[in-house]
């Protein structure tokens, strides 16, 4: 059973030894040229200012916006294989989406209600 597992330890084995030679070998060729620039965070050549561009605070609105994008797109995650595998699986598999449909209409439901789909 262990002979099994010899070319995934080798292909894995290979990658590490491929990342770390590269990485070696970058940091022994590559220029060394310093600079102001190259030592500062990346702010995409704009200063950096304790407050934001417009000068106030970010709307709720964006959050919401956020929050319900990632609630659908988990949602579709977990729906899409149970769809696949509806007709292998029996009634509890049945119940347990009907509960889970039930959690993100309640994510759905506070989105609605703090006019997250009302758009400008």
């Amino acid at each position: 059973m262990s002979e099994s597992y010899v070319p995934l330890l080798f292909m894995l084995g290979l990658g590490a030894a491929f990342a770390l030679v590269s990485v070696g070998v970058s940091l022994i060729v590559g220029p060394k040229r310093y600079n102001r620039a190259q030592m500062e965070a990346y702010e995409c050549g704009i200063q950096p200012s304790p407050q934001a561009s417009g000068g106030g605070r970010v709307p709720v609105k964006y959050y919401l916006i956020a929050m319900m994008f990632i609630v659908f797109d988990v949602e579709s995650l977990f729906l899409y294989p149970f769809a696949v595998a509806f007709n292998s699986m029996g009634l509890f598999a049945l119940v347990e989406m009907i509960l889970f449909i039930a959690t993100v209409f309640v994510a759905y439901a506070y989105v609605w209600r703090r006019g997250g789909l009302e758009w400008d």
